[in-house]
């Protein structure tokens, strides 16, 4: 990773911290795998991440373990990728 997008991550990553456990697991792990992006891939998720950590954490709850969705197609389609079962190796 290059400087600005390892200090975005790392940034991103302590915003994960929502105080509510599975909220915490599943954005942190889903914000980790964004490490094995390619830079221009990795730099627009992060700013879709960025945008869905704005919102307050009731709505986070809904839309991530409640199966409710955003109205913005990008954050929807972000929350589908984030609320997905991780994938085995």
């Amino acid at each position: 990773m290059n400087d600005d997008l390892d200090a975005r991550w790392r940034r991103l990553h302590w915003s994960c911290r929502r105080g509510m456990r599975e909220l915490d697991v599943l954005l942190t792990r889903y914000v980790n795998s964004c490490t094995a992006l390619p830079n221009a891939a990795r730099t627009r998720e992060l700013a879709l991440i960025e945008q869905l950590l704005e919102l307050q954490d009731p709505e986070l709850q809904r839309y991530l373990l409640a199966g409710g969705s955003p109205e913005n197609p990008e954050l929807a389609a972000l929350v589908a990728r984030i609320a997905a079962p991780p994938r085995l190796r």
